[in-house]
Formats: structure tokens, sequence, C-alpha cells
């Protein structure tokens, strides 16, 4: 079995390969166990990817704002306990984000952005629940704020779709995060993340489609959905000179030690 890590079952690109229950059904029939869906806006998007969530087994949600929103004056209404307490009251929520700092596009203002950084990294120590990390051209900053919030407390997480320096990668495992691993990894351009990816150790890596964007080869340049996350451990079992298996196996148990909230349903 394969988890896709992190992916955007609302989106609306998606409904141009078909509605969810049959990207879903596409999924399983490829071998993704299940599926965690990522809220990126809470104000006008956290129901609709908890509903979905809510239809089937093996699929659960986050509850967030991703940094290009958080200049919204609607998301900076939610407060670290108003996510918590979104988290807490819904057994699909488990984990807390997408968050972190987006330097390369800058929808948001920086200062913006590591307010609402600083408080899902709160919201994830309150809830004991994982904090899910976007970082881009970022990396200084965000293992900066990691540190000023997060040292000396409970606070466990992912670096998602990771394609950052070796530096960022580095300081997030020795943090105790964890590193996961999208499609990017198949691209011929990606020397970097896939020297990188050599050294992961096994018990830190997942792996993700972020769908409907970074399709995996032979994909690329087609909508993504999270069948195709079996292009991608195929690469990065190759990458380490393990079987797939194995590295199915250890991404698995990675993700429910990581999101220990999350109830696979075995009918």
């Amino acid at each position: 079995m394969i988890i896709d890590s992190h992916c955007h079952l609302n989106n609306k690109r998606l409904l141009n390969i078909g509605e969810p229950s049959l990207i879903v059904k596409r999924a399983r029939d490829a071998g993704i166990g299940g599926m965690l869906t990522i809220n990126c806006r809470i104000h006008d998007e956290f129901d609709e990817v908890l509903g979905l969530a809510s239809q089937f087994d093996n699929v659960w949600c986050s509850v967030g704002t991703h940094p290009h929103d958080a200049g919204d004056e609607n998301e900076k209404k939610f407060t670290a306990a108003d996510i918590v307490e979104k988290a807490k009251s819904n057994a699909k929520v488990i984990g807390i984000g997408e968050t972190g700092l987006d330097y390369f596009y800058k929808h948001s203002p920086i200062d913006d952005q590591h307010e609402n950084f600083r408080k899902h990294i709160h919201a994830s120590i309150e809830s004991g629940l994982p904090l899910i990390v976007h970082a881009r051209e970022a990396d200084d900053d965000i293992i900066r704020i990691l540190r000023e919030e997060g040292s000396g407390s409970k606070l466990s997480g992912v670096l998602h779709c990771f394609s950052s320096t070796r530096k960022l990668g580095e300081e997030a495992l020795d943090f105790g995060f964890y590193i996961s691993i999208s499609g990017m990894v198949t691209f011929k351009k990606s020397v970097d993340l896939q020297d990188f990816v050599k050294d992961i150790p096994l018990d830190r890596l997942l792996v993700e489609t972020d769908a409907p964007y970074l399709a995996p080869e032979p994909h690329r340049g087609h909508i993504n959905e999270p069948a195709f996350t079996v292009h991608t451990l195929q690469k990065v079992a190759a990458l380490k000179s393990v079987a797939e298996e194995e590295l199915a196996s250890a991404t698995t148990e990675n993700f429910f030690k990581l999101f220990s909230k999350a109830k696979l349903h075995e009918g």
C-alpha cells in the first residue's frame, strides 16, 4: 500500500479528469491505499475539503492557510485557537496547514506570511497534530521560525513537496521533521533533489503528488492525480536502491507514525 501524503482533491483542475469518486477509485486501483487532501484557505475551502475527506474511507484532510493567502483579511481572522478547535472537533482532520513561506511568488506580504506561519506552529503544538510546511526560496527564515517557535516543544511536521536546499533538508531532519517527495524527483533536471533523496533516512521519508500539480514522468505536463504516486515511489526506490515494496511499506508506516490521528479503515 502507498499513501499519497499531500494532494488537493477539491482543486477545480481535477474536475477536468473526473469527479472525486473517480479520482479516488483510480488511486485505489493503482495501489494507493490512502491520501491526505490539503486545506489552503479556511474561510471558503475548509468545509469543502472536510466534506470530501468525510465521503471516503482512508481519505483525511488538514486545516490551515497557505502562505499565498496569508495576507487575506478573511484568513487573518482565524486564530491559532480557531484552527485547533476545527482540528479537534473533526476526526478526519489529521494535520495543520499547509503553511510556511513562499518568497518566489510573494502573493502575500512577507510579514503576513511570518505571522501566519507562527500562528500555525502554535496551533500544531497545542493540537498535537503535525505541521505541513510549504517552503519555497525561504530556507533560512523557515528554519529560524521553526526554532524560535518550536524548540523545546513536541512540534512535529513535514516539509512537503521538498525542492529546497540540502541545508534546509538536513536542518529539518535534525529538528525531527519528515521530508515528503513529489513527482519533481522524476524530472531530469532535478539532480540536486535526486542526490539528497539518496541520503534521506528511510524512516523519515514520505511520498506525495501535490495533485493536480507537478505530474511525474511519464505524465509530466498533464494534470496530476493521486494514482500517479506510484511513479514517484518507483523513482525514489531506484535512487535509494531498495525494493519498491520495502519503500511502500516504510513510507506508509512513516505516514501513520507522523499523522497518528489517521485511522486506517480495512474494510
